[in-house]
């Protein structure tokens, strides 16, 4: 079990996903966009999300405190780039 953090419109939620495995990150944004689509994200229902929603999006790995897997996709930032 993973936590995914999906921020969409300023606006971020949480969401249990069951993961088996490593999945790229090609597959995080492919399950964000499904799981937003069907309201499976409280407060990220968007019906009509573009596939490609996600596309510029980073993916985020962090392992919290007692070793659970934690999964950020968020926009990129102007902060820190060169």
């Amino acid at each position: 079990m993973a936590t995914l953090n999906i921020t969409l419109d300023g606006h971020s939620a949480d969401v249990p996903v069951e993961l088996e495995r490593h999945i790229s990150d090609t597959d995080v944004r492919r399950i964000a966009v499904e799981l937003v689509r069907s309201g499976g994200v409280p407060g990220l229902h968007r019906f009509e999300l573009r596939d490609e929603a996600f596309q510029h999006y980073v993916v985020d790995r962090f392992r919290g405190a007692h070793g659970e897997e934690r999964i950020y996709l968020r926009p990129k930032v102007p902060f820190g780039a060169c």
